[in-house]
């Protein structure tokens, strides 16, 4: 996206960081303040408040106390009594230098989750279960590759995004605020259709700044959010290296993310299977994948990561997503990644659900082949959907 590239890294990652943190309970997180009592900006159109935006200049650093909210679960019965600070909400500080490192620190009873990264790793320390997750960074392009060559995008180019962007969502007016005691605007994004249980995203960014202050997720019908990060206070200015540069303690169980988001040979997009007598014939096990699922036509076929079929129902967020491989030898699903999940009865089957309030991922095992179907609907939807895959 062209409007992207033109931010300064510094900026992006905070952004990323916002879209990031939502992304971890399964869908989005936010930065949550809301009105206070300070000063608020003037009203202007939304392309212009964009572009003041993107034109800012940089801080030489950022340090904020935060608050983040997570109602994701519904009455939090998921979580049991000792959950991990990103499952149950929690307070903390963010620190950022210029230079594209940060640490987000959240603190609850359950123990600290400490989120360290720069341009090339991200590094989680999650106390509650003594883990540190990894995962290295894509090589980001440099400016001389940005179409404005590091400039802020004109006002012509912005408006025709929130044209393009005004096609597929309906986008609220910057409405002036204040958050943090800082001059702020609001925007609102809604799809127009096929979101699923999404109701709506809202961001909001410092108006003098540029940068994001709050970022909140709602579910449809909810007047609250369901994932919310926020910026309680923020000043600007340099930010010692000792602030960022924080390790995980000594003997904690590493998981590395990286080898997951990295495609295998022959399973990336380009050497993969598609279509339904392709990937049939690639993998060894019977694809389960009829024309249609619950009504909604069934849009591609294709190999992942080896030996996996995936297929997909609809499009947009109300799409139905569908990773089938083949059965362990075993037969079970005790080491199953959804196995410590409540269980759920299809059709005298006994699969593994994952409920939220943007939606619903199901796990089981059928005639030796394993299921893992995911979608932003409801649980009884989703296990109408698994029911009907036989």
């Amino acid at each position: 996206m062209k409007l992207l590239r033109t931010l300064s890294t510094r900026r992006l990652i905070v952004l990323a960081l916002a879209v990031l943190a939502v992304a971890v309970g399964g869908t989005a997180i936010a930065v949550a303040a809301g009105g206070g009592s300070g000063a608020t900006p003037q009203p202007k159109p939304l392309a212009q408040v964009i572009h003041d935006a993107l034109a800012a200049p940089d801080s030489a650093g950022i340090t904020a106390n935060v608050r983040f909210t997570n109602r994701l679960f519904p009455s939090g019965s998921l979580l049991g009594g000792n959950a991990s600070a990103l499952m149950s909400g929690a307070t903390g500080r963010l620190w950022l230098t210029n230079d594209g490192r940060g640490r987000l620190e959240l603190q609850s009873d359950a123990g600290d989750v400490q989120i360290v990264w720069n341009k090339d790793r991200v590094t989680a320390y999650d106390a509650s279960s003594n883990t540190v997750y990894t995962l290295n960074l894509p090589a980001s392009a440099t400016e001389s590759t940005s179409p404005t060559n590091g400039a802020a995008p004109s006002l012509t180019q912005i408006g025709d995004f929130l044209s393009n962007l005004g096609e597929r969502a309906d986008v609220s007016a910057a409405q002036p605020t204040d958050i943090a005691g800082r001059p702020a605007y609001n925007v609102r994004i809604s799809p127009k259709h096929d979101g699923g249980l999404l109701g709506s995203a809202e961001l909001a960014w410092d108006a003098e700044q540029g940068v994001p202050l709050r970022v909140a997720v709602y579910a449809q019908g909810s007047s609250k959010p369901v994932l919310e990060l926020a910026a309680t206070d923020i000043s600007y200015g340099s930010v010692p290296a000792s602030a960022v540069d924080v390790s995980p303690p000594a003997g904690a169980k590493t998981v590395d993310l990286s080898s997951a988001a990295t495609p295998q040979n022959g399973s990336d997009k380009t050497n993969a299977a598609t279509g339904l007598a392709a990937v049939q014939a690639a993998v060894d096990f019977p694809v389960v994948a009829p024309d249609t699922l619950v009504g909604l036509p069934r849009k591609d076929v294709r190999t992942v990561k080896g030996n996996n079929a995936l297929v997909i129902y609809g499009q947009g967020l109300g799409a139905i997503v569908v990773v089938e491989r083949k059965a362990d030898a075993t037969g079970t699903q005790q080491s199953g990644p959804m196995s410590a999940l409540p269980s759920v009865s299809l059709d005298g089957l006994t699969g593994h659900e994952l409920a939220t309030q943007l939606g619903t991922a199901i796990e089981w095992q059928r005639n030796g082949v394993s299921f893992v179907l995911a979608g932003s609907l409801p649980p009884a939807a989703a296990e109408s959907a698994a029911r009907a895959l036989k």
